[in-house]
């Protein structure tokens, strides 16, 4: 399990995706808001970077539960858990099936791991599945499955947990965690630009570097992310952490630095996303 990962050992293999994405505000992205371009530009250049998958696996920063919890219904429905946003955004459809048989093997990797697991066969898609996926796959036509987030929110349970999908067999398995490495809502519109931008600035460069230095080690990789509080700015970026667990999650399923790094400007806020490919 994770500790392993702390003594240096790592025994991952298989061939998945793993994207973390920073997944903008809401359904705005959506509405072709200017403050989304980079963002959404970047989703479809890190689609096209990868074969089309034959299942998506979704770790939302808006689903927390008791326990690790998976979606084992054969047609969710979509949950439009925003408020304030125009009408059309409250029909948007994104049709895409469940995948139960998926949603099975995730809970059994769990659960053979150690860590306390649900399915749930009536919770639906919530916009941190179906904003980012509407425009990466709009056909809707990839089986998908979301995980939520354990609500204790704690770091290294969410290493665990990507480490515990290590044993995950599915084929041609693309694992996304959609949240945001920047999520200071009052940030976003807050007048004092500069020094918030700085703090924005000092924090990314941080997430960067762990993310893609090759010099360190996976043991302090790993220490580095469960101990994420004491970066620069740490709180002030992320004064509940939510948003920035769902890349816990894919760095403890990827076991290894970022094969790629997209840096963007996402509603006037640095923000950067992270691809892994091939094998693990």
């Amino acid at each position: 399990m994770f500790k392993n990962r702390l003594m240096g050992l790592n025994d991952m293999s298989g061939n998945n995706t793993i994207m973390f994405i920073s997944h903008g505000g809401g359904p705005m992205p959506l509405l072709e808001d200017k403050n989304h371009t980079q963002m959404i530009d970047t989703l479809k250049r890190m689609k096209n970077k990868i074969a089309k998958p034959s299942a998506i696996l979704v770790i939302s920063a808006h689903w927390e539960t008791q326990v690790a919890t998976i979606t084992s219904g054969a047609a969710p429905p979509l949950i439009y858990d925003y408020n304030g946003f125009p009408k059309e955004t409250y029909q948007i459809k994104y049709p895409s099936p469940g995948q139960p048989e998926l949603a099975n093997k995730i809970y059994e990797s769990l659960i053979q791991a150690g860590i306390e697991a649900e399915q749930n066969d009536q919770r639906g898609y919530d916009h941190g599945m179906f904003v980012p996926l509407t425009l990466m796959y709009p056909d809707a036509d990839i089986p998908c499955v979301q995980l939520s987030l354990v609500n204790s929110l704690d770091s290294i349970t969410h290493l665990a947990i990507g480490e515990a999908l290590q044993a995950l067999e599915w084929d041609n398995l693309l694992v996304i965690g959609s949240g945001f490495s920047f999520h200071n809502m009052r940030a976003f519109f807050d007048s004092s630009a500069d020094e918030n931008n700085l703090k924005n600035k000092g924090f990314e460069q941080w997430l960067i570097s762990v993310m893609s230095d090759k010099n360190l080690s996976e043991q302090q990789r790993t220490q580095h992310l469960a101990q994420w509080n004491r970066a620069p700015h740490a709180r002030f970026c992320h004064p509940r952490e939510e948003h920035l667990l769902p890349l816990h999650v894919c760095y403890g399923m990827a076991g290894r630095a970022s094969d790629e790094i997209f840096e963007v400007t996402v509603m006037n806020k640095q923000a950067s996303m992270y691809l892994w490919q091939g094998e693990f």
